[in-house]
């Protein structure tokens, strides 16, 4: 029988990367694209030894001959990215990719044949015009082929894949240089046909990927012309305060790889490594972009994927400075790794933002304008940068009896890492979604912080909020709003949905209570949300529904734990035990000062009677938990209109829903 995922039983934390690979569709795209990867790193390393070959052995010469080559492979986006988006969004994206894959097999194996330094410049314009639009239809695909909370791992994989392969392809590289020296540049032309084979292995994998196809679109959407695709796309990425910032980090730190990728020859060289030093920097910085892909998030699961985002950035500007300062291969090669890792943070991070925030009908045409911006600024570093290195030359300066040398790569990678810096220092201003909260502290707070685990099938959506913000009131708006949308909805709770929570209900609100233990509270509490979840939410989960739940785990920790001054860690970890940690896709915390909220009761409960300092401290909780993940997070302020309130919920949800069969 045919291997078929089921999310119900797959149990695997949302970072679980096996749990990724175990979905056969996402598998065989991941090692088409495995493949196709690890030969185009060899290709790229191949393609700059020609240029040196080309060059001899003037130092500026070879500068401006390997920048001349990597300027060409980016330089295709300039004009290409809109198009190559537009096309993505309209034809099918797998037959997309796989008649892509055949051309450039075609181009790559024509390079050695031709055997000119024209036609190597000439296809690699065109091998890039088709992977300009092979790579958004890639992009697109991913998150319509696994769930949401598999996202992030599934773009780690990708990226590792990507640029992870990077490593083997540079000890292959490595390799073929330190044993096949009598062969003279055949050496080259099989690395080049290794690329070529690779393409066409994986053109054949993605046919059995059935589950690719078009792009969705909304209701009554018309195809657009290409003009307007492009000023959609403009006017998207620039309106959009989340993607503008992406593209400002980005690109800054692909600014700062491309320096290290189009000065490494020459740095190297200077450090008299030669080929196999250049192919050890070339896998150090590959290898630790890998690393940061697949561990940071992780790692630093408790950081918000825009503080790591924006963290990822800084530090690739820090690495850079070192590696520039640094004249020693053995210490270099250390630094490039730490450079790679904090690239490969924030690129993760990136992308996943913009996966799960870009809506599908858009995310070819938006991915691809990304793509475009950031192939500019390659273009411009890839060029500006080794001329720049030409133009220095090898500076010594005399202090007393003493000399400093330092060579053009080494100077330009400093001037590099200052921009570097400035830039990642600007996507933290627009990026950072914690201000205030010190930035160490959430990073000790990250350790050992398990990412929960998000339902597969259905939508979990909890409202949450002080005494009298609006809950009941949005959440009656919320479940009229999806039906109409042919959703089935169940609106449940806490405490009280099922027999035993009414009676426990009865316990904790009812005034004649009295005073009771602190925890015993926090232990009733618990004990409600374990016998909801398991008769109530999971089974209307599994059976494909939307539920809705008034108060959820969040109300515990900002009520029994900070409220009471109970150890939130507590209250959390027996929580997260009683639900089976299980955790809404989307928390709504409708936002409003305790003061008006009491204000809308005549009569209150045990809880509402509580101190106005207690409630305040509710509310502080709310804000702190929204504020450490806001991509599962939407915050509202309550005092305006109830209709203003409904429409901002119903923006958040609306690219979220179930799909519905018609």
């Amino acid at each position: 029988m045919p291997e078929v995922y089921d999310p119900l039983t797959d149990p695997a934390p949302a970072h679980d990367l096996r749990a990724v690979l175990r979905i056969r569709a996402f598998r065989r795209l991941w090692v088409a694209f495995g493949l196709s990867s690890l030969g185009d790193w060899i290709g790229l390393l191949a393609l700059t030894a020609m240029a040196k070959n080309f060059a001899g052995d003037d130092y500026q010469a070879a500068n401006f001959a390997i920048g001349g080559v990597l300027f060409l492979r980016v330089l295709p986006a300039l004009v290409m990215g809109p198009v190559a988006g537009w096309i993505a969004d309209r034809l099918d994206r797998r037959w997309t990719m796989i008649v892509g894959d055949l051309i450039r097999a075609a181009f790559f194996v024509s390079i050695p044949i031709v055997g000119t330094l024209t036609w190597v410049l000439v296809a690699t314009v065109l091998i890039e015009i088709v992977s300009l639009i092979w790579g958004p239809s890639k992009d697109a695909s991913v998150p319509n082929l696994v769930p949401r909370h598999r996202l992030e791992a599934a773009n780690q994989l990708s990226l590792i894949t990507t640029y992870g392969s990077a490593l083997p392809a540079a000890v292959i590289f490595t390799a073929i240089t330190l044993v096949a020296r009598g062969l003279g540049d055949f050496a080259i032309d099989l690395a080049v046909y290794v690329n070529a084979a690779t393409f066409a292995v994986s053109g054949f994998a993605i046919i059995s990927v059935a589950e690719i196809g078009r792009a969705g679109a909304h209701e009554h959407e018309s195809h657009p012309t290409l003009w307007r695709t492009m000023v959609e796309g403009w006017s998207y990425v620039t309106g959009t305060p989340v993607v503008r910032g992406l593209v400002v980090g980005i690109s800054g730190a692909f600014a700062a790889g491309a320096v290290v990728i189009g000065l490494g020859r020459t740095y190297v060289e200077d450090l008299d490594a030669g080929d196999p030093g250049y192919g050890v920097l070339f896998g150090a910085v590959f290898g630790g972009l890998a690393l940061g892909m697949g561990f940071a998030p992780r790692l630093f699961s408790g950081l918000s994927r825009r503080r790591l985002f924006a963290a990822g950035l800084v530090g690739s500007g820090i690495g850079l400075a070192g590696l520039a300062l640094i004249q020693q291969i053995e210490i270099a090669t250390m630094i490039a790794i730490v450079l790679g890792f904090c690239a490969g943070a924030s690129w993760v991070s990136g992308y996943t933002l913009l996966g799960l925030e870009v809506p599908d009908n858009v995310r070819g045409r938006t991915f691809a304008f990304v793509q475009s911006a950031v192939r500019t600024v390659l273009a411009v570093t890839l060029a500006v940068a080794p001329f720049a290195a030409g133009a220095i030359g090898r500076q010594t300066w005399s202090i007393g009896d003493r000399s400093i040398s330092y060579n053009g790569a080494a100077l330009t990678m400093l001037i590099a890492a200052v921009l570097a810096g400035v830039i990642g220092l600007v996507a933290w201003k627009q990026m950072d979604d914690r201000p205030g909260v010190p930035f160490w502290r959430d990073v000790r707070r990250s350790f050992g912080k398990t990412p929960g685990v998000y339902p597969t099938t259905g939508l979990f959506i909890a409202l949450e909020g002080g005494e009298g913000a609006g809950k009941s009131t949005q959440a009656a708006l919320l479940v009229k709003w999806l039906q109409e949308r042919g959703q089935h909805v169940l609106l449940t709770r806490e405490p009280g949905a099922t027999d035993l929570g009414k009676t426990l209900r009865q316990i904790v609100l009812d005034p004649a209570t009295g005073d009771i233990s602190h925890r015993a509270e926090a232990l009733i509490y618990a004990a409600d949300k374990a016998e909801h979840v398991d008769s109530v939410i999971k089974p209307a989960l599994k059976a494909g529904s939307v539920v809705i739940t008034d108060r959820y785990v969040d109300s515990a920790l900002a009520y029994q734990g900070s409220g009471r001054d109970l150890d939130v860690s507590d209250v959390e970890r027996v929580n997260r035990w009683a639900t089976d940690d299980l955790r809404p896709n989307l928390t709504v915390l409708l936002d409003l000062p305790p003061k008006s909220g009491l204000g809308r009761f005549e009569e209150r409960d045990r809880i509402e009677a509580q101190s106005a300092d207690f409630h305040e401290r509710v509310r502080a909780a709310f804000l702190e938990l929204a504020a450490a993940e806001p991509q599962h997070y939407l915050v509202v302020d309550a005092t305006q209109d109830r209709e203003q309130i409904a429409e901002q919920i119903q923006a958040r949800l609306l690219p979220m829903l179930p799909k519905v069969d018609l």
